[in-house]
């Protein structure tokens, strides 16, 4: 059996979104509670080649325990208001949940995750919508 806070560790974002990903700089965002406890993080990866960019959410906290989990990236196209959207949600995830991947070269994006602790109070913790960035 293994233990659920090795395989968490073995979870990375590169891994998740595969070969050819590298994070953003300052992309990693916190998905906090209102209480501004941390439940796991958001991230944004961008593959150079492919023009790709890819979102994921990670899990810090009931590790191994399934919760409620979503990863949203918005692109830019063609001018300030057009948009294209990519969204995945799991209502069972133990470790983490992506990749979520939308095109990218030349366009700007944003992203945000959340992630349910299905403890006694259900929180549900979020990252805010980072602004338009890697406006590659």
């Amino acid at each position: 059996m293994v233990n659920p806070a090795y395989a968490a560790a073995a979870v990375t974002p590169e891994r998740v979104c595969g070969s050819g990903f590298a994070r953003v700089a300052n992309s990693k965002q916190a998905v906090k509670t209102s209480s501004k406890r941390v439940l796991g993080y958001v991230y944004l990866l961008y593959n150079r080649k492919t023009g790709y960019n890819c979102v994921t959410t990670i899990k810090t906290s009931n590790i191994g325990v399934r919760t409620f989990v979503m990863a949203t990236i918005t692109t830019q196209t063609r001018g300030a208001n057009s948009r294209a959207s990519g969204e995945n949600e799991g209502r069972s995830v133990k470790h983490y949940l992506g990749p979520v991947k939308t095109y990218g070269k030349g366009r700007c994006v944003s992203y945000m995750g959340r992630i349910r602790d299905d403890g006694r109070n259900a929180v549900e913790a979020k990252s805010s919508w980072k602004n338009w960035g890697n406006c590659s």
